[in-house]
């Protein structure tokens, strides 16, 4: 048994050789026959594949821990075009490579809106990176050579989808303006990418104070895009003073 479980293991049948004991059981129990046998076989490499693949995905995708879109407060922000933000989680501007970008102040649930439409394109069996402007800048200006700068400008227009987060946060300077317009303009009209910013596109001079490509940037991100703006309160200020009105509410209470 154990040579058998090593050679289904070598045949690439890795579930179905560790769980070889529960599998000869099972068909035992329902007298399946040779076919119905090499059909449940099939069934569990099958789905065990597509679980190994779809952990990986996540895994790669960086997306972190968020909460799931079922539990956002649509009440709340004072304007938001909810119609918009559930097509953009169903992916459907995905297919045509357009973008998205969805612009607040912060607090209002712009990063968990991508985190949700990056999850459901993972799901979909999508490749997913999710990174910080802050992070995809400082790798890519930490190449040294020409050639490891290209390899890295290949690895972020190579996925099916990258989401950009936190765009306006931090001033850069030229170069990083030109890196950043480079990764744009290697998925312009081929694929998508979903940006979140602070900033209207009017202030986005003042993220790249001196580069000229300031214009040609916003340009081609917009150009196809479905531009979300949200307006409103911070939910997290929302949330620290409600916690701080629970110890008056009590104290009023006694």
């Amino acid at each position: 048994m154990t040579t058998l479980a090593s050679q289904l293991d070598a045949l690439g049948l890795r579930y179905t050789a560790a769980h070889l004991d529960d599998a000869l059981a099972y068909a035992l129990k329902r007298k399946l026959g040779p076919r119905e046998l090499f059909e449940y076989i099939a069934e569990l490499e099958e789905k065990d594949r597509a679980r190994r693949s779809l952990e990986r995905r996540t895994a790669r995708s960086r997306i972190g821990r968020f909460k799931p879109i079922a539990d956002y407060d649509w009440s709340w922000p004072k304007q938001i075009d909810r119609e918009r933000v559930e097509s953009a989680v169903r992916l459907d501007f995905l297919a045509e490579h357009r973008n998205v970008v969805l612009v607040a102040p912060q607090g209002l649930g712009k990063t968990m809106i991508a985190q949700n439409i990056a999850h459901q394109a993972v799901l979909a069996g999508h490749s997913v990176l999710f990174v910080t402007a802050a992070q995809l800048l400082l790798d890519l200006g930490a190449q040294e050579s020409a050639r490891g700068l290209d390899r890295r400008l290949r690895f972020y227009a190579s996925v099916a989808l990258l989401v950009v987060d936190e765009v306006g946060y931090l001033s850069f300077d030229a170069r990083n303006a030109d890196l950043l317009f480079q990764v744009i303009t290697r998925r312009y009209e081929r694929k998508s990418v979903v940006l979140t910013t602070n900033l209207a596109f009017k202030e986005w001079p003042t993220i790249f104070p001196n580069a000229t490509c300031a214009t040609a940037l916003i340009d081609r991100v917009i150009h196809h895009a479905d531009v979300i703006a949200i307006e409103g309160e911070s939910f997290r200020l929302r949330e620290a003073e409600a916690r701080k009105a629970k110890p008056i509410d009590r104290a009023k209470n006694r």
